[in-house]
Parts: structure tokens; sequence; C-alpha cells
């Protein structure tokens, strides 16, 4: 468990919520996200996934972070792995940031 930052998991770990939002909107595909598993973002941008226990759930809690309903979170033109509060889809529902048209 400390291969990866706990911050780290606890924002992708709540990425659950956004992935509930994400399958109404016309072309989303949901993150299949599960309870029992960590997932890291490293520092080389590298991305894991690990199978948790629960011997150390609360040291895994301490410092972690809900991560807000309404987060987009995305992939930059320089690699870096970027979160966005606030609005990402349109008034009719379509994805603000889609492909251009």
């Amino acid at each position: 468990m400390t291969a990866f930052s706990i911050r780290t998991f606890a924002l992708v770990a709540a990425l659950g919520a956004f992935s509930g939002s994400a399958l109404a909107q016309t072309g989303a595909t949901p993150w299949e996200l599960k309870p029992d598993m960590g997932y890291a973002y490293d520092k080389s941008g590298k991305t894991y996934s690990y199978k948790m226990g629960t011997s150390n759930a609360g040291e895994l809690l301490k410092g972690a972070k809900k991560v807000p309903k309404g987060t987009l979170f995305f992939i930059g033109q320089n690699g870096q792995l970027y979160m966005r509060s606030g609005p990402y889809l349109e008034g009719d529902g379509k994805f603000k940031f889609g492909p251009d048209q």
C-alpha cells in the first residue's frame, strides 16, 4: 500500500461518483472501479492497480480527501494528470470539451 500516494488513491477511488454521472451522457463510458482495488498514478506518469486488504484501512484514510462530485479528470498534452471542478457539460448534456465538429 505504501507503493503509491494515498492522496492519489483517494482521488482515483472517488471517481466512482464521477462514473455514475458520466453514464447518463451521450458517448460517455463508465469506469469500472472496484472497492477492493487501489489505483495509482505514479511520479513517472504510469498507472497501476493494486489488490487491497483491510488490515491497514485506517492508515489509508489518514490524509485522504474526498473528490467533489462534478470533477473532471484528464491527461494534458504534456502527459500530466489534471482535475477540473466545475461544469464539463453543455446545457443540453453534451460534453463541453468533445472533439471538434
